[in-house]
């Protein structure tokens, strides 16, 4: 049997933005700005929609999501994440720990609870 994890306790909140892609974990920046992450940074949630040329986009602030990620594999359980350079996550020895439930070593995604 599949499962399916998708959109489960999602929630959003619109925020003004620059340079920030559909599917990449965000920070806040600024007053109500979501930015794209640096390498090591605690992310507050996940872009889901970019729109109006790229100035505003939706961030899902809760529930359950699936990114990709480099470096070693998160294990499931409570792991340690940070944001990578690549827009994704990475496991981290330190930093905020997240409810991981599924890691595909093939595609490189790992789904979590926000």
């Amino acid at each position: 049997m599949k499962l399916s994890y998708e959109a489960i306790g999602q929630w959003c909140a619109t925020f003004a933005c620059s340079g920030v892609s559909e599917g990449q974990v965000v920070k806040i920046s600024a007053n109500d700005t979501a930015a794209a992450c640096s390498d090591s940074d605690a992310f507050a949630g996940v872009a889901v929609s970019v729109a109006h040329g790229g100035e505003a986009c939706s961030v899902q602030l809760g529930g359950m999501v699936s990114v990709p990620y480099s470096g070693t594999a998160p294990a499931v359980g409570w792991t340690t994440l940070t944001a990578d350079e690549n827009g994704g996550v990475k496991a981290a020895s330190t930093g905020k720990t997240y409810l991981t439930v599924h890691t595909d070593t093939a595609a490189k995604t790992v789904t979590f609870v926000l």
